[in-house]
């Protein structure tokens, strides 16, 4: 028994030597085969071997396994290429009359280990391992909208990433703030899928699960792509998304606008805000002053409570109130809020009035719980005079008249200022311009005087001579007063006095009237003002002066002796015949008579 299997074993080794060396195909170890690596829809160069030990191959045949099955595909006889029909019937050649295969268009169906074999039938052949890569498309991410609830059990969707036509299939790397993500149980899942494309490219979907947490309200996600081309590694990224997380309020607080130092008429915006997302209801209470019980303030659409103008009496506690509907857990947080009040000026005396030459005191007065700062300015030049809330005023003259500022202000709130003008009056004689002007006039002319004085009390102008006169207000001390007049000679030689009186004294004004030679005696009306500078001048108005009598009675006589010498000359002319219609006239009488 043990003798006949041992024969057995030897006659099996025997055969097996034998089929080695009658050279049986398939049965002698197969070397590496050669590796080329092309692009899809570039051209592939095979060649039939290293290009040392290539020779002169006159009979080459080229073979596609697939699946361990060879094909032919390509035959060269004597230098002459001829393609097998089928799928590379079209797309194989011959590079250069040469042993190199060239393969046009190259497709991801390409990838296959392709053989090439000499004229020698035992020959085992040259093999070469074709490999195709294809850069995927730029990978396009879809960001959850939906949103993730913070606190979930299981891991939820946050974005998927695709990357399109790709071959081989890509790697796919997730990130979060630029750092790369891991799998972990039940916290970050990443769930791939690919598909093959009738093209034989790839399409890979993959999707990032994971548990989110409040702080991943601002995290950004990508993914990235790796991938390998004959000419080295690459990789794509995506564009970066944010995903909305939904967590709870842990607190609420009131923010006013503006920041800082409140004051009256500022336009004040009282807003809840809270750490949660949605954010909670609000609604924002105040304390009422006299039952001190928290009452609801009605808010704008956005929930905003706005002051405006703002007021002292909007100062007190503020409560923000914010309800977790889903929860019903409410939080709430107080503030209180101060207004600074514009203090309430007042100056005493209310109507201050001083007599020329005298003294006068001016008191500035404000209530405030803030510390106040008090200036005096001069009204019409805007001068500074006084730092302090009293004003003294010394040798008061006419000039010292008119109206007086008195700013006051909170240094620590800036812009919060008020301001009370009160109008000084300085009581004395009436005031003139001049005592006397001259003008030059003409006789018989209309004149306008006018005359302009002012003082406290205001005073009244009365004239000297006859007249129509009008009297005008110019202000709460001044007053003008107008004087129509027509010169005459009694006129020109007494002139004419402006009266201004009041109370406390008269002042005159006496215009000279002088006559002006250089002008035609004749009836002109006209104004005339005693001094520019407090009194009006208007332009002169002149009126249509009498023709004269000897004038008239020339024009007459010489009209009557044009119309005689005209007479004469027609007469002259009819006598000679040498009006047409005069001589037709007399013929056409002479005819009658002869008849």
């Amino acid at each position: 028994m043990g003798l006949s299997r041992l024969l057995c074993a030897f006659l099996l080794a025997a055969c097996c030597c034998c089929r080695r060396a009658a050279g049986v195909p398939g049965e002698a170890e197969q070397p590496e085969p050669e590796l080329v690596e092309v692009e899809v829809g570039s051209t592939a160069l095979l060649q039939c071997g290293p290009s040392r030990a290539q020779g002169n191959l006159s009979h080459v045949e080229w073979f596609a396994v697939h699946k361990e099955k060879p094909t032919l595909v390509f035959s060269v006889h004597q230098g002459r290429g001829q393609s097998a029909p089928g799928e590379y019937q079209h797309r194989l050649s011959l590079q250069d009359q040469g042993p190199t295969l060239a393969l046009a268009h190259v497709t991801p169906h390409d990838e296959r280990i392709f053989l090439c074999r000499g004229g020698h039938p035992r020959s085992q052949g040259h093999r070469i391992q074709l490999r195709v890569y294809k850069a995927p498309e730029e990978p396009s991410i879809q960001a959850n909208t939906v949103g993730i609830s913070v606190g979930r059990s299981e891991p939820e969707e946050v974005a998927t990433c695709v990357g399109r036509n790709g071959y081989p299939l890509p790697q796919v790397v997730w990130y979060k703030n630029g750092r790369p993500l891991k799998e972990q149980k039940d916290r970050v899942l990443v769930q791939s899928s690919q598909t093959v494309e009738s093209s034989g490219l790839y399409t890979l979907r993959s999707v990032l699960k994971a548990q989110l947490l409040k702080e991943d309200k601002d995290s950004r996600f990508y993914c990235e792509l790796n991938y390998r081309l004959p000419s080295g590694s690459y990789m794509k990224e995506s564009s970066k998304v944010t995903v909305p997380v939904f967590y709870p309020a842990e607190k609420v607080w009131l923010e006013v606008q503006p920041e800082g130092v409140l004051k009256e008429g500022d336009r004040v915006q009282i807003r809840c805000v809270a750490d949660g997302n949605p954010p909670p209801h609000f609604s924002i209470n105040k304390q009422n002053s006299s039952t001190m019980d928290m009452e609801e303030e009605p808010t704008d659409d956005d929930g905003v409570l706005v002051l405006e103008p703002a007021r002292k009496e909007h100062s007190g506690w503020y409560e923000c109130v914010g309800l977790d509907l889903d929860t019903m857990t409410s939080l709430s947080d107080r503030q209180e809020l101060l207004v600074h009040g514009v203090p309430d000026v007042r100056v005493r005396p209310e109507s201050p009035e001083g007599r020329e030459g005298g003294s006068l005191n001016l008191t500035c007065e404000a209530e405030s719980d803030d510390a106040l700062e008090f200036q005096w300015l001069r009204e019409k030049t805007g001068e500074v005079l006084e730092e302090g809330p009293e004003l003294r005023l010394h040798h008061l003259n006419r000039e010292a008249g008119g109206g007086y500022l008195c700013v006051v202000s909170v240094p620590h709130v800036p812009g919060l200022n008020s301001t009370r003008l009160v109008h000084v009056a300085v009581s004395g004689p009436p005031w003139v311009a001049l005592k006397e002007t001259r003008m030059r006039v003409r006789e018989n002319a209309v004149l306008n005087l006018s005359c302009e004085a002012s003082g406290h009390p205001r005073p009244t102008i009365s004239w000297n001579v006859g007249g129509q006169a009008s009297e005008q207000a110019q202000g709460a001390q001044s007053v003008l007063s107008v004087l129509t007049v027509l010169v005459t000679p009694e006129l020109l030689q007494t002139g004419a006095e402006c009266v201004a009186s009041n109370p406390l004294g008269r002042n005159t004004t006496t215009i000279v009237l002088e006559l002006d030679s250089n002008r035609t005696t004749g009836l002109t009306a006209f104004t005339v003002s005693p001094h520019t500078r407090t009194n009006h001048t208007s332009a002169e108005k002149k009126l249509p002066e009498p023709q004269s009598k000897g004038v008239v009675i020339a024009a007459v006589t010489v009209c009557l002796l044009l119309l005689a010498l005209l007479g004469a000359v027609l007469y002259f002319l009819y006598k000679k015949g040498r009006l047409p219609c005069g001589r037709s006239g007399k013929q056409e009488m002479e005819r009658s008579t002869s008849i």
